[in-house]
Order: C-alpha cells, then structure tokens, then sequence
C-alpha cells in the first residue's frame, strides 16, 4: 500500500509505506549471510531483553511476565512494520515514570486499556504524516526530561535494592522519597549485597572480561545461582526474589513466579482495577484515561524518532519516520490484548543491536522469537533472579540513561535561555512528570525562540551610497533594508522603525530581499507601514520580494497603486521606479 500526498508546483511529495524497512531490505537484496547476521545479532537483543523486560513491568508496578509479553508481541509487530532497519522495541525506563502511577490509581487493566488508547493516537499520528514533526523537539527539552527520568527510576529502586520494608510507593516523587527515608531502618543488608555485587559484575564485566556475552546475563545468572546456594547453606540468608513476590492463576491452578505459557488472548478491561474488581468498560473510563493514553503516545512518539535517530546515526541509513510512527501505534494498539505494557523503540537495546551485526527488521524479530522461547523453556528458572539484582540493573540504565557528561556539556556551553528550559524541564520531570515538563518546556522553547527571531529581525536605513549599485543615492530617496522574517513576534519592531529621517525625502524603496517569510501579523503592519508612509506624502517602491513572500502578498490582493505604490523585481528596476515617482 502506498499513500501520497497530491503533489503539485511547490508541493513536495510525501511517500507512506508501512514495513517500509522490511521492504527496503529485501529491495536491496537479502541473503544467507544477512540471515546468519540478523539470527546472531537478534539471539544478542534477546538475551539483554529478557532481564530488563521483566525488570520495567516490575519497576511499572505488574508482574514480569507482562514485560516479557510485550517484548514478544510490540517487539515483533513494529520490527515488522516499522520503518528503521535496526531499531528494537519494547519495555523500556522512560516509561516507568508515566505507567507506574497509571497503574497506582486505575491498576494493570487501566493501564493495558491506556496503552490501547496510546496506540491508537500514535497509528493516527503515523498516518498524518506527522513523524518528521516530533523531531523538531529542542534538544534542551529532551535531554531534560531524559535525565529527569533517570533520576525517577533510580530512585523507585531503592526499595529493593536496600530491601526496604515499604507497603506501597506514593505516586508523586517528594512523597516517595519521604516514605523511602522514614523507611531507611529497615534496610536489610543481604539485598543491598546482593544488588551491590550484581552492580559490580554488571559494570565491570565488559571493561575487564569480555562484551561478546552480556553482562546482565552473567551478573544476573550468577547472582540468582549465589543466592540459592546461601540460601541453603545458611539458613538465615533471605533475599527476595521473583518467585517470592509474584503469583499467578491459570485454568489447573496457582504458581508462583513466571508461568510458562505464551502470550494468552485477553480483554484489558477485564483485568483488576484499581480496587481489584475488574475495571469494566465505559465512556467514563475511556474519559479518565485521555490524560495518561496521550502522555504514552507521547513519550513513545518522541523516544522512538529519537532512537531512530540514533539508529541511523550508526548505521548510515535514513529510517521513515511515519512508517516507525504507525507501526509503533500498532504494537501499543495489539499487545495489551496479549498481556504486553506500552511499548517504544529502545535506545540502548537498539545500539547493542546495531553493534551485534544486524542487518534487517528480521533481527528484531528474532529478538521477540528468543523472548518467547526463554518464557517457554525458562520461567521456573526466571524466578529465582533477586529482585535487588533486577533493581542493580535498572540502576545502572538509570544512570546511562541520565547523560550526565551531555547535560553537564550542555548547561557549560548553552546560551544560558537554554539551559533555563534544560533545568526546568528536568525539575518538572521529577517533581511532577513528563507531560507538564515536555508542555513548559516546548512553551519556553518557543518563546525564547520568538525572542531570537525578534533579535535578528531589523530594518537598515541605507545611507549615501547603495553598496551593489555603487550609485549615489539622491537627496528625496529613502532606502530600507528589511531583515529577518516578519512574522506576529517581530513585525511591529521592524515595521515601526521605518521613519521618514531626511526632510525633502519623496520616495521609500523597501528592499525586502533578506525576508523570507511573511505571516498574517507582519502583512498587518506592513499594511499599516504603507499607510503611514503614504499619508506622510511618500511613494513606495517594493523590491526584493521572495516568493513564499510574493505568494501571501498576492492572496491578500496587495496591488500596485498609481503614483502610491509600485513593485520592482531588482533594485536597479527598484530605483528607475523611484526616479519616475518622484517626478
């Protein structure tokens, strides 16, 4: 299928394919040594997906096995129908801080519903055409908000990652870290031992031993492996693990830990709620749940082009930003009705894909196929991993996800009106969330932006000499240069500094040559800059009109005016026009 947008004189065409990247790789030809490449690299992808899958759906505030379910089904969906060759997708730790309070006030069947919700706004964001759009984000914004996001998560680990006796985390950040605080005597020292040591392998594993295996699957394998062992062999060692904090039902009875089932056909809204009860299905619902639906589209919108970015980055390809969108749309549309949590392109698994060989999507559907076989094949043993250790590990994204080398680059080397809207972004980010972040800071952004608009946006009363005509310029001529575009912040500056400043003057030549653009508020004042000019008794002669200018002047039926107002293609003609007005 393909969709185009109606291309004519000035018109761009626009091409839309879904799985476009599956489509341009088999275009491209695809062979046995792709294949062996995009097996090898997706085996990779799905061995450190698989902790951090059931590390997110915790650190979420659901069972495991939901972040394992949504690697299988939005991981393979948007590998299928994406538009980036390499970019895998799933579960990941900028969603957490939007998804754990979904969970807190409407339970696991709301937020499977919202993500639903999500899906369908991201799919019709794909489909408008709207992919190119959500890159335009100022890097000040982002990198904010990311940071502010890193700090969030690192914080809700340390509950099990010090073993801290706390009932239920508050929703909102300061209350959180009062109740973390007052909980701080009840820490237990085998899980911060636990989580330290799984923090160590994690970290030194790669720098001193090898990063052909990954390091979470050693730290965590072998930490799994020492807790059961102490666990036996001291009988007063406890550490908590999966299998200890989660149950589950199926039709023959009750397990603890990850069943081993694939993903089942569900209805989100049968699931609990927020009081245990199922949470049903009605307009009131669907109307509660707008809020956090539009916060995940969002949030997976903006961090998926931005992954993508980085894919192609490393790759040298260009990715379809509309395609990745819908695709994107789609997963978060299906895999809840399967069991899976929001989903979105993630940056890290990405470049470990990227940096394993992959080839095609093929390797990210690879990725889902290995997530699925280790649920079927590994769930009693998943069980065992210590819940400090899956803490270890989402401490560790924390801090890469935090970029504390760019922010601190940023805030030394910014102007200091970016690094107001970085600051401020981040402090909303943890003090209240994302979406209020992201909506203040796109509003600083652009007011700052404005600013910066109104700033270079000048007029130049030329004097003496024109410097490309070298031609003296006679006593009863004013010359104007107009700089900069004129739109609603900078119009009126511009225009009202055209004055008349020598008396005798007859005739205004305004030299529009360094405007590129014009909007509804400067054709306003241009308007009201003629009429000035012409009740003070001065002809005016327009010159150096580009053409998205010339196209607004004309729609607003701006037209020559014997004696009054003439237009000139160059500024020799600009000056013939001039001599002739002035008699």
């Amino acid at each position: 299928m393909s969709i185009a947008a109606p291309s004519g004189p000035g018109r761009a065409t626009l091409h839309f394919r879904p799985a476009a990247a599956l489509r341009q790789a088999f275009a491209r030809g695809y062979g046995r040594s792709d294949l062996r490449a995009d097996l090898l690299s997706g085996a990779v992808v799905g061995v450190v997906a698989l902790p951090l899958s059931m590390a997110l759906a915790i650190a979420t505030g659901v069972p495991p096995q939901h972040g394992l379910y949504t690697a299988i089904v939005a991981g393979g969906l948007i590998a299928l129908l994406g538009g980036s060759k390499v970019q895998v997708s799933g579960p990941t730790a900028a969603f957490v801080v939007i998804l754990a309070p979904i969970v807190v006030r409407f339970g696991l069947g709301g937020l499977l519903l919202a993500t639903i919700l999500a899906g369908a706004l991201q799919a019709a964001m794909g489909l408008a055409r709207l992919g190119r759009l959500i890159q335009l984000i100022p890097y000040p914004v982002t990198i904010g908000f990311t940071a502010g996001i890193a700090v969030v998560i690192a914080t809700l680990q340390l509950r099990d990652f010090l073993g801290l006796e706390v009932a239920a985390l508050p929703e909102h950040y300061l209350e959180r870290v009062g109740a973390l605080a007052r909980a701080l005597p009840t820490a237990h020292w085998e899980e911060f031992a636990v989580g330290a040591a799984t923090l160590a392998v994690l970290n030194l594993w790669p720098r001193l031993v090898t990063r052909r295996v990954p390091s979470p699957l050693v730290a965590l394998a072998l930490a799994a492996l020492v807790v059961w062992l102490l666990e036996r062999l001291f009988p007063g060692f406890d550490v908590i693990t999966i299998r200890d904090r989660f149950s589950y039902a199926t039709a023959t009875g009750t397990g603890q830990g990850i069943p081993q089932l694939p993903p089942q056909p569900l209805l989100p809204w049968a699931l609990p709620g927020p009081g245990g009860a199922p949470l049903g299905l009605s307009l009131s619902v669907l109307r509660d749940l707008l809020g956090p639906a539009f916060a995940i589209a969002m949030l997976g919108a903006i961090e998926s082009l931005l992954s993508a970015v980085v894919a192609d980055g490393m790759t040298g390809d260009n990715h379809d930003p509309d395609a990745e969108l819908l695709a994107q749309g789609v997963g978060n549309l299906l895999a809840p009705f399967l069991g899976g949590i929001a989903a979105t392109g993630a940056i890290a698994r990405t470049a470990t894909n990227v940096r394993s060989g992959a080839r095609s999507p093929i390797s990210a559907i690879v990725h889902a196929l290995v997530v699925l076989a280790a649920v079927l094949v590994l769930a009693p043993a998943l069980g065992y991993l210590p819940m400090a250790s899956l803490a270890a590990l989402l401490l560790l994204v924390a801090w890469n996800m935090s970029e504390v080398r760019h922010v601190w680059i940023a805030l030394r080397t910014s102007p200091r009106s970016d690094s107001l809207v970085l600051l401020t972004c981040f402090g909303l980010t943890v003090v209240f969330d994302m979406v209020i972040a992201v909506g203040v800071g796109l509003v600083l952004a652009s007011l700052l932006f404005l600013r910066r608009m109104i700033e270079i946006s000048a007029v130049k009363l030329v004097q003496e000499t024109h410097p490309i005509t070298s031609e003296p310029l006679p006593p009863w001529l004013l010359y104007y240069e107009i700089a900069g575009p004129l739109f609603f912040g900078a119009a009126h500056r511009a225009m009202s500094a055209l004055h008349q400043s020598r008396s005798g003057a007859r005739v205004v030549v305004l030299d529009l040559s360094a405007v590129p653009v014009i909007d509804a508020t400067g054709l306003v004042n241009l308007r009201s800059a003629l009429s000035r000019l012409h009740r003070d008794g001065l002809a005016v002669v327009l010159t150096g009109i580009q053409p998205p200018v010339r196209e607004v002047l004309e729609r607003a039926d701006l037209r020559e005016e014997p004696g009054r107002l003439r237009l000139a293609e160059s500024i020799q003609e600009a000056l013939q026009l001039a001599r002739e007005l002035a008699g």
